[in-house]
This record gives structure tokens, C-alpha cells and sequence, in this order.
């Protein structure tokens, strides 16, 4: 029964992880047993996947990584949760796993290791048909995902009722926003839950009236027309990180085989580079 439960597991994982989205690149050829791959053009394949917090950042340094390699090719599988990134890397279906979390012992079969890359502000941004409101205190904020405040009129807004659109419990967006403001006190049923970081900056961006909690640094590579809130007067920016008035960031980091085809350790190495480095920056990560 424990291997029909196992076959089944890395059968969803491979399910899950079906769909994927590449970008070209290049790179030097190597053997290793990992996911890397040769396809019919004598490109070496890179597959990477991660949550969708992660991805953002690995996009950007594959595409500049491509730019100089052109017999790479950098497959990214579709996004799911850091720990189902974990399980495909330990199976080889990925090269590369994306983590908004340091690797748990109950994740390490000793065969991979992890390494922090960046750090990713969030902020609390509304639709910017949200006028008169730039700034909330952490009661005010608690109230807003409670539904004891449900119009913007009691904020100084127009009369129009409040849209929370939420992240489930287990994702790292959530559990910040629990640990800073909101603390252990129950969201209101009314409050969309939306799996994926994607879904809600999209709806957020469509739906007048609607607040929500994301990446700062996606919201900067991307311009977003959003309305930036600061929380409590601070607003959320890397200064303000950095003298720590402003304190809500997640971790991103990836984990890869201790045993690497070269492509994927020289793909890795660009990643921790200096050039890495300036590319995080300038996209509105932290880096490591």
C-alpha cells in the first residue's frame, strides 16, 4: 500500500507540474543525472519550478542568462507550491526548485541543499479606483479582513463597499500578513480566496473597489497602476526595510541536487553572480 501511496503522489506531482513555459538561452553542454535534457537543436534544458512568489525572480535572471547563452533552453514548469517544487526536484522531474522557505529536514533526502537568494517586500496595495486612502494602522487593516470595516467611506474613502481579496492559510503571503498585522483572528468568509499570487495582483488590477497583499517587487518590475499603501505611516519600500521600520518580507531561495549537471551549477553560478546581483536590485529584490 506505501508504494501504490508513493506512485500516486509523484503522479500528481507530475500532473501538477505538466504545463510549462520556456525561454531560450545558452550554455555550454554537460552530462550530470538531473532533468537537463538535450532537445533536437543540441540545447541543453534546464527545467525549473517553484511557487509563484519564487518564479518572478528566476524569470528574470533566465532571461538575462539566456541572452548570453544561446545552447540553453529554460523550461519553467507550471507554478505550484514551494513544497511540491521540492518533491519534483527530488524526483528529477526539475533541476531547479524555487522555495519561499529554507528546506525542511522532512524535505532533504540529502541529496539537495538549498541557498537563500533574495528577499521579497509585500505590500498591501488596493484598485486604483480607491481614492483618499494611503495609509491604514494595523487595527484598521485587522477590521478590513474581519469585515468590521466594509466600506471605504469609513476610511476616508468614497461610500463603496470593500473587496478583500485573500491568500489561503499555508501560503507565505498570508502567513506574513498574520505575523505582522492581522494576528491569529479568523478572516471573514466574504474575502476571496485566491490560490495564486498571479490570480490575485490580476484581479486586483480588474476589480474596482478591491485590496490585496503581494509582492512589492513584482509590482515594480511590472508597473503596476495599483495604489501602494503604507501600513501604520511607513510605506513599503527597501529603505524603510533596511532601517527597519518596515518589516513584512518573505525569503526566496532555491534548492537544487548536490550532484548538478554543469549547465544547471553554471546556470546557479550566474544566479549568486555580481551581475545576478544588479538584476535583483534593479527589479526591487534584496538580494542575499
Amino acid at each position: 500500500m506505501k508504494k501504490i501511496a508513493h506512485s500516486m503522489t509523484i503522479g500528481c506531482i507530475v500532473l501538477g507540474l505538466c504545463s510549462c513555459a520556456s525561454i531560450n538561452s545558452t550554455m555550454p553542454t554537460a552530462s550530470s543525472p538531473s532533468a537537463s535534457s538535450i532537445n533536437s537543436s543540441n540545447q541543453k534544458i534546464i527545467k525549473i519550478g517553484g511557487s509563484s512568489s519564487t518564479v518572478t525572480v528566476l524569470k528574470l535572471l533566465a532571461q538575462a542568462y539566456q541572452a548570453q547563452n544561446n545552447n540553453i533552453k529554460i523550461e519553467f514548469i507550471s507554478n505550484t507550491q514551494s513544497e511540491g517544487a521540492i518533491a519534483a526536484l527530488k524526483n528529477n522531474i526539475l533541476d531547479i526548485a524555487g522555495s519561499s522557505h529554507k528546506l525542511k529536514p522532512e524535505e532533504n533526502n540529502g541529496q539537495i541543499q538549498y541557498r537563500e537568494l533574495a528577499k521579497d517586500l509585500l505590500l498591501v496595495a488596493t484598485n486604483n479606483s480607491v481614492k483618499g486612502v494611503t495609509n491604514l494602522s494595523t487595527k484598521q487593516l485587522k477590521a478590513i479582513y474581519q469585515s468590521e470595516i466594509a466600506n471605504w467611506q469609513e476610511l476616508g474613502g468614497a461610500n463603496a463597499n470593500i473587496i478583500v481579496l485573500d491568500r489561503p492559510e499555508d501560503e507565505s503571503a498570508k502567513k506574513l500578513l498574520r505575523k505582522y498585522y492581522l494576528g491569529a483572528e479568523k478572516t471573514s468568509t466574504k474575502a476571496i480566496v485566491l490560490n495564486k499570487e498571479g490570480q490575485l495582483i490580476e484581479t486586483l488590477q480588474n476589480t474596482p473597489n478591491s485590496i490585496g497583499a503581494f509582492s512589492l517587487a513584482y509590482s515594480v518590475i511590472n508597473q503596476l497602476p495599483v495604489n501602494r499603501l503604507s501600513l501604520n505611516g511607513v510605506e513599503p519600500t527597501i529603505e524603510n526595510f533596511r532601517s527597519g521600520k518596515y518589516q513584512m518580507v518573505r525569503y526566496i531561495g532555491i534548492n537544487w541536487h548536490k550532484k548538478p549537471s554543469a549547465p544547471t551549477q553554471n546556470f546557479i553560478n550566474f544566479i549568486f553572480s555580481e551581475e545576478g546581483n544588479k538584476i535583483l536590485q534593479k527589479n526591487g529584490f534584496i538580494p542575499n
